[in-house]
């Protein structure tokens, strides 16, 4: 039996639903203390802590380089079939497109008095990013690259830094290359984990700090991009992957296991759940999921996922369905329903919502354009995902006149002094001409 059948609320309410999911956010496995070690490491011995580390771990007879030639990164297109070339090439231009519509602009607005209020955006003045190498570097997340550098590019960044953990030979993958050639990235650094993380931050002799980090990684970068905040920008918090799918009779099981089983195959913490209200579409879920599990490469890596945190809801009906989804914000929701855009409008809480029969995740994940970088573990209850507007800062603009002054000058005196600050107070007086004796 590869997942569980629950019917809420009979057998789990959302209270227990939410308890079980969120044990996905400690896993028993805190390693803060040892990011916390690779972090001052790096910070105090620079290129020598992140060469040791690199060393151990990864590449054992590393160059004393950790940067990339650019020459290697442009031959990289060579060494890809061209196919995939164009494949990368269409899926860059397509998120390109999407995120160029979140170009927010720099206002202002003017009054009589001369006042002059505003904000200024810009963008960050530089962001290093983290793309994982996969298995051994051989299944390199590609897609994370695009999706991280695209809305950092649109957002007016121009000094861009990749980091990746070296295959044993030293090398990157030149899939990882050649994404980068074609985005225009020339700055590629050999370096993973906490310690590529650590560089990032605190800048070493070979690799200059950054102002924002984006990009997933392991549970060492994960901890170690959660300890910096505060020193840097980063993209967010990451939990497991994670995918609700609310359907109805009108779904096609075989189409609904393979979407749970996409997320499945991600992690052993990963998250596949299917809400329905017909006890009979979940029966045929749970055997379509039986019979397309023991075809997969990673079965027992999705088989993992889904005995622990997968499961087939039944509800009493759509209403409750929604009601459960908008509890669990989940980072994918798919609407495998008749009708789905009449009740997209319901749904408050989502990372990333995908309509009808023939719009799976992996639609978003690689190619439509919006991007994949999503809140997890709930917290699409109050957060986005990334976007242009993650590598970009905004400045207050703020222009007071005499005339301002002199009509609300007591005013901004009076609150100031109702919180004991009198020297505020004076700041705004002394242009009055009070306080000058």
């Amino acid at each position: 039996m590869p997942c569980r059948i629950l019917r809420v609320p009979a057998e789990l309410d959302a209270t227990g639903l939410l308890a079980w999911l969120g044990g996905r956010k400690d896993p028993g496995n805190d390693i803060s203390t040892t990011v916390r070690a690779i972090l001052a490491a790096v910070r105090k011995d620079g290129d020598k802590a992140l060469r040791a580390y690199t060393r151990k771990f990864d590449a054992p007879d590393l160059p004393a380089r950790f940067r990339v030639p650019v020459k290697d990164i442009k031959a990289a297109l060579s060494r890809v079939p061209k196919d995939d070339v164009g494949i990368l090439r269409e899926a860059i231009a397509r998120v390109r497109d999407f995120h160029a519509r979140q170009v927010e602009q720099s206002w202002w607005t003017t009054s009589p008095d001369g006042t002059v209020l505003g904000q200024m955006v810009r963008p960050v003045d530089r962001v290093g990013l983290y793309v994982p190498g996969g298995q051994g570097g051989e299944t390199p997340l590609i897609s994370s690259l695009i999706m991280n550098a695209v809305p950092a590019q649109v957002a007016g960044v121009e000094d861009i830094a990749v980091i990746s953990p070296p295959r044993k030979d030293s090398t990157l993958n030149p899939y990882i290359l050649a994404t980068a050639a074609l985005l225009g990235i020339t700055e590629i650094h050999r370096a993973g984990s906490a310690w590529g993380i650590a560089a990032l931050a605190y800048g070493t002799a070979s690799i200059r700090p950054c102002d924002v980090i984006a990009g997933p990684g392991n549970i060492y970068v994960a901890t170690a991009k959660a300890i910096l905040v505060g020193e840097v920008g980063i993209d967010m918090i990451a939990g497991p992957s994670e995918i609700s799918i609310l359907a109805d009779d009108s779904a096609n099981p075989e189409f609904i296991a393979a979407d749970m089983l996409s997320q499945a195959e991600h992690d052993p913490l990963a998250a596949a759940l299917c809400i329905t209200p017909s006890p009979a579409l979940a029966e045929k879920v749970r055997a379509c999921l039986a019979r397309q599990l023991d075809k997969l490469p990673r079965r027992d890596l999705a088989a993992r996922a889904l005995k622990d945190w997968g499961g087939v809801l039944v509800v009493e009906n759509m209403d409750e369905a929604i009601a459960l989804v908008n509890r669990i914000a989940p980072e994918h929701l798919e609407l495998a329903v008749d009708e789905p855009f009449a009740l997209l409008g319901k749904i408050r809480n989502a990372g990333a919502i995908f309509l009808g029969h023939h719009c799976p995740e992996p639609v978003g994940d690689y190619f439509a354009g919006p991007n994949h970088v999503l809140p997890t573990l709930g917290t699409a209850r109050f957060s986005s995902a990334l976007s242009v507007q993650s590598f970009c800062k905004k400045s207050s603009i703020i222009a007071a006149s005499p005339d301002y002054l002199r009509q609300h000058g007591d005013k901004i005196a009076r609150l100031a002094r109702l919180e004991g600050l009198e020297a505020h107070a004076r700041s705004v007086e002394v242009r009055q001409g009070l306080h000058l004796k």
